[in-house]
């Protein structure tokens, strides 16, 4: 599978063990990354409150370049940020409802040679996984099960709403996939209350303290689940949930010391990639100190036949 790849600002800025950890996962579950270095950010619902047409022009020029390498044999376009996800879906389908207004945005477009046509495919890495590899399939790549891991799910607000412009249906329950993922990879799940709510990211800027109230209320009701550690698709729900979990923990008066892991380094764990490879010392509460690796997840991989 060859996909025109689309890393996000955040993943190449505030967490490259996110990029990095999915470069790594990638040939192991046959997936070839172009990659486009030329993308510009995807506004994150930020610049459409400023400016709808230049929110919709950025992502237009994404989707644009992305359609080039599909034209030269990508099969879609794939992205590793839920943000970016929500995002370019709320963007995607003004473009596509109104032939005349994509017709405006592309004239912005055409002095680098650009045109956006209306019907892309774009699908979050956690789509790719069970869509288009499929759960069979990458239980067949597990090399070293998460035996024993107790993950909590946080999918984060972009990916599970609006479910019409997500493409949430019976025939895709996508709000389901990621419990599916860790099954897959021999981890157990954890239920708990705030699996698919807001990380609280949103409003850091303008109210900390409610923002950190409600990452705090998420890691204590998985804590309290007996998570081992949350996974998210979504890097700016883990720029709350763990870049700020010490000043998480100060607000709520608890100790949480919750690991958060990227969705490919789980993936990464589980087909036989070393901890540190992927990336799991770099983060604030690292998952290598809290998690008895020996114990929750299989230490040593198979012998060769």
């Amino acid at each position: 599978m060859k996909v025109a790849y689309w890393p996000g600002c955040v993943s190449r800025g505030f967490t490259p063990e996110l990029h990095g950890a999915m470069a790594q996962v990638a040939p192991k579950l046959g997936i070839e990354l172009v990659e486009l270095n030329r993308a510009n950010c995807c506004g994150a619902g930020v610049i459409a409150e400023h400016s709808q047409e230049l929110a919709d022009t950025l992502n237009a020029r994404t989707f644009a370049l992305a359609q080039k390498e599909i034209s030269q044999g990508a099969d879609l376009m794939m992205n590793i940020c839920s943000t970016c996800q929500g995002a370019q879906s709320e963007c995607q389908q003004r473009l596509d409802a109104s032939a005349e207004y994509r017709d405006e945005v592309n004239k912005h477009l055409t002095p680098e040679g650009l045109e956006y046509a209306a019907g892309i495919v774009n699908k979050n890495f956690l789509w790719v996984l069970v869509e288009e590899l499929g759960l069979d399939e990458l239980t067949k790549l597990v090399k070293r099960p998460l035996t024993d891991l107790r993950v909590g799910p946080f999918y984060g607000c972009y990916i599970v709403r609006p479910t019409d412009r997500i493409g949430i249906d019976d025939q895709n329950p996508r709000d389901t996939y990621l419990e599916k993922v860790i099954e897959a990879l021999g981890g157990t799940v954890v239920d708990y209350a705030g699996s698919q709510k807001c990380c609280g990211f949103p409003v850091a800027l303008m109210n900390a303290e409610t923002s950190f109230k409600q990452a705090g209320r998420h890691l204590g009701d998985a804590k309290d689940a007996q998570a081992d550690c949350l996974v998210t698709p979504c890097p700016l729900c883990h720029l709350n949930l763990d870049m700020q979990q010490p000043r998480v923990s100060k607000t709520v008066g608890r100790d949480l010391q919750m690991p958060v892991l990227h969705l490919p380094q789980m993936v990464g764990l589980a087909l036989g990639m070393d901890p540190k490879s992927l990336g799991l010392g770099r983060h604030v509460v690292k998952p290598t100190a809290v998690i008895d690796w020996s114990t929750s997840v299989v230490g040593a991989l198979p012998a060769a036949a």
